[in-house]
């Protein structure tokens, strides 16, 4: 087998909810500006694969069509907020594989204000074991499900580790910090520690407003193929997939809160795709990382192994993790001021880090990028870890 090839990507710009335009007419557009970025047809894709996680079933087909109809297989993906990476990681497999020698991953989301909730209230919850297990492990206020797990997880790290709270609100700085280079972010104005801070408790002791990530409108897409694909269209294809990995819970998860968000099954993707890459996080120049709420980021840092265990708090107070440092995480803002349409945010991601290692992502350049890193997460669970290499 050889390494898969990214041929093309593309986005949207993200908005609030209210301001979007239909997931179709999104969707396609990002789509079409992938196969206009890898410089081809849309009759030469094999097979789709659409994630969103609201909308029902076969709104990848509507939205494709508005692409093409060529009968190809379309696959439509739903693993929580993992859905876009798991889209690319079928796709990948599929190429990779032999199967097909160009395959499409697109994801789209068209969201609503407020905290996410379940549309399903008539049947058992998927969440129904880990709300059980953060019951019984500690004593967790009331509130929406994502707002109580990663509160609480980020609650379990500092009394862990005597960790200073406000390195919740540093990575909400620096997060901000970035986001004022990318036209693609929702958010563009910086932040001070003290405005994050002082911001309203939305969990507490520990949880502001400033370090959750709003509920945001938006497509992106990824065309990948095999190098002899490319070749043969005359695709530059300069970025590769080097290592991906996707992992789910184990069974001691639900003894911990921090275990409860994916720190456990990220410290697993992570490995097989260090030992698939031959190459681990030292050679790492930039992550884009799954900081749905920002004690996310910091537990994650850990399970990807950028730093040791309960060594977050001086890895982000000496800035390892942003320009200057060790590697630079989230430049494009992350999902903390870009945006997390649900659907669409692994693939954003994607993108993101492509540009990045194409050397054409402006005024947040990574200078030198040479290899990237991917983590998104989808409580319930699943975390798709990706590694992406410049095609010397």
């Amino acid at each position: 087998m050889t390494n898969v090839r990214i041929a093309g990507v593309g986005m949207t710009k993200f908005c609030k909810p209210g301001q979007q335009e239909p997931y179709r007419v999104m969707a396609s557009t990002a789509i079409k500006e992938a196969l206009i970025d890898a410089g081809i047809d849309y009759k030469y894709v094999q097979q789709a694969y659409a994630s969103y996680i609201y909308g029902d079933s076969t709104c990848g087909q509507h939205a494709l069509y508005d692409v093409g109809m060529t009968g190809i297989p379309v696959i439509n993906v739903n693993n929580n907020c993992s859905s876009g990476s798991t889209a690319l990681y079928l796709a990948r497999q599929a190429v990779e594989s032999g199967a097909v020698e160009c395959a499409l991953a697109f994801g789209f989301e068209e969201m609503q204000p407020g905290a996410l909730g379940s549309n399903w209230d008539d049947r058992e919850s998927p969440f129904s074991h880990m709300l059980s297990a953060l019951n019984s492990c500690s004593d967790a206020p009331e509130g929406p499900l994502a707002l109580r797990m990663f509160g609480q997880a980020g609650t379990a790290y500092v009394d862990k580790y005597d960790a200073d709270p406000n390195i919740f609100g540093k990575v909400s700085v620096k997060t901000r910090s970035h986001a004022v280079n990318n036209p693609y972010s929702l958010f563009s104005n910086e932040l001070t520690l003290e405005e994050v801070m002082n911001a309203p408790t939305i969990f507490p002791p520990h949880l502001t407003r400033f370090m959750a990530c709003p509920p945001t409108c938006g497509a992106a897409a990824v065309v990948v193929c095999s190098p002899a694909f490319a070749k043969k269209h005359g695709i530059k294809a300069g970025v590769e997939i080097v290592g991906q990995a996707m992992a789910t819970d184990f069974a001691d998860t639900w003894n911990d809160p921090i275990r409860l968000i994916g720190q456990e099954m990220t410290a697993n993707a992570a490995r097989q795709v260090y030992e698939q890459a031959g190459m681990g996080p030292e050679a790492v120049q930039l992550v884009e990382l799954h900081d749905c709420f920002t004690t996310n980021e910091v537990i994650t840092y850990e399970g990807l192994g950028l730093c040791g265990e309960g060594q977050a708090e001086k890895f982000i107070k000496d800035k390892q993790n942003t320009y200057g440092g060790q590697l630079v995480v989230n430049p494009s803002g992350g999902l903390m001021s870009k945006g997390h349409p649900i659907g669409a945010t692994g693939l954003a991601q994607a993108t993101e880090l492509v540009w990045h290692l194409r050397g054409t992502a402006g005024k947040r350049q990574v200078e030198g990028a040479e290899v990237a890193l991917q983590h998104n997460l989808g409580l319930g669970g699943a975390v798709v870890v990706t590694m992406y290499k410049k095609v010397s």
